[in-house]
């Protein structure tokens, strides 16, 4: 637009300041754009006017046809000056009809699979569609079928198009709605767990990747919006699909979001039972041998930390016949993050689980050398203070092993 060009104050949205593509006037009188009120109203959770303060006595929103028109003439007016064009906005969908859409699909698989297809075409449109049917009762309805896990029935017989799972169906619009973190909340909490169960079902179906990378991505948003006391309490099963997960390599983007659950379960420390029984210490392993990405790196390393926090990992993780070589190898090669954690791991083996055979082993497969490296050169503090009680607390046991330096073990030795 040119500078030289001004425009009438009232064609500016009061939030934005920008000029107005959709304008509604609210309960209060007041003129905003569309996507600017909506998102104050219903992502924001605000029941007042932003400019008179005053509370809402409700949340609809009443297009100003009239003022539209205005902002459509003057733009075409001053086209010539660089000013851009705006288009007559499509209605959002009418709540009336989403209340008739799930009216009619309570009972029937076939309709409620009609339903969802509605409802999923109605997403798409646009963001003021998504945000009326979050708030006008189809999160509900959509979490209520995804609880179910129901089938569609065999007497929907359209070869058109192949039977469905109903909470798939229903899981994938859900994803689409990218509903509020307060309104995901009480979805989640509402059924004492049954919805982290349901997702759990679903990522247990291996015919469908789809669906199961929707219900990663729900689990993952659940899991920060779970009260503490659920997340102590996940069930097994939980743990034996992330690992199978991760194991399976399906995306990078789902190796990232499942390794991300995993450090934020893992820091309850009844969790991390749980995720080692899972087989998760020598997933973590096997997948490090070959990994090349420095953030999945250093995650996995973060998710090794953790897991060698208890007995059960470190054992796990001496058990395996790279464990320790493949925690070395990665000090000083990824990032001072993955430093550290490395150094983390070696630490707890070193004070909790250090036999005489895994001191020796230690020495044997360079760690020492690689603990002494990293003395020399510049890194976080803690790092080289864990690497120096690493060497101190067992000195003694290297002082005569040819592959310790001797410099290093001899100034360590009280």
């Amino acid at each position: 637009m040119g500078t030289e060009i001004e425009v009438p104050p009232f064609f500016l949205c009061p939030i934005s300041l920008q000029i107005m593509r959709d304008p509604v006037t609210i309960s209060t009188g007041i003129t905003y754009d569309r996507d600017n009120i909506e998102r104050w109203i219903f992502s924001g959770q605000k029941d007042s006017c932003p400019v008179t303060k005053q509370p809402l006595t409700d949340s609809d929103l009443t297009p100003n046809h009239t003022l539209r028109r205005l902002i459509q003439s003057w733009c075409t007016l001053n086209a010539s000056h660089g000013v851009e064009l705006i288009p007559t906005p499509k209605p959002p969908v009418d709540k009336s009809r989403i209340s008739r859409l799930i009216s009619q699909a309570t009972n029937s698989p076939h309709m409620q699979l009609k339903c969802l297809a509605e409802l999923r075409r109605i997403a798409s449109e646009s963001a003021s569609n998504r945000r009326i049917l979050e708030f006008s009762g189809a999160v509900d309805f959509i979490a209520a079928l995804v609880l179910s896990g129901s089938c569609s029935s065999d007497s929907y017989e359209e070869e058109v198009e192949p039977r469905k799972s109903i909470d798939e169906e229903a899981l994938r619009v859900l994803h689409q709605l990218q509903i509020s973190e307060s309104n995901f909340k009480k979805v989640v909490t509402r059924e004492n767990g049954a919805f982290i169960e349901a997702l759990t079902r679903i990522l247990q179906r291996r015919n469908n990747y789809e669906s199961q990378a929707f219900a990663l991505d729900l689990m993952n948003s659940t899991l920060h919006v779970a009260d503490p006391s659920e997340l102590i309490s996940m069930k097994a099963e939980l743990f034996i699909e992330l690992v199978q997960i991760l194991r399976d390599q399906i995306s990078s983007n789902a190796t990232k979001t499942v390794l991300k659950m995993l450090i934020h379960l893992c820091s309850r420390r009844r969790n991390r039972v749980k995720a080692v029984e899972a087989g998760g210490v020598d997933t973590v392993i096997d997948l490090l041998l070959d990994c090349s990405d420095k953030r999945i790196c250093e995650m996995m390393l973060v998710v090794l930390d953790q897991l060698c926090g208890c007995a059960e990992g470190r054992a796990d993780l001496l058990k395996h016949g790279a464990g320790m070589a493949v925690v070395s190898k990665k000090i000083l090669r990824i990032s001072h993050l993955g430093s550290e954690m490395a150094v983390r791991v070696l630490h707890n083996v070193s004070k909790y689980s250090a036999t005489a055979t895994v001191v020796q082993e230690m020495v044997q497969l360079g760690v020492v050398a690689k603990l002494s490296l990293l003395l020399q050169i510049d890194c976080e503090v803690k790092t080289k203070d864990k690497a120096r009680k690493i060497i101190k607390k067992h000195a003694r046991a290297w002082s005569n092993s040819p592959c310790a330096p001797k410099y290093l073990v001899a100034s360590f030795q009280s």
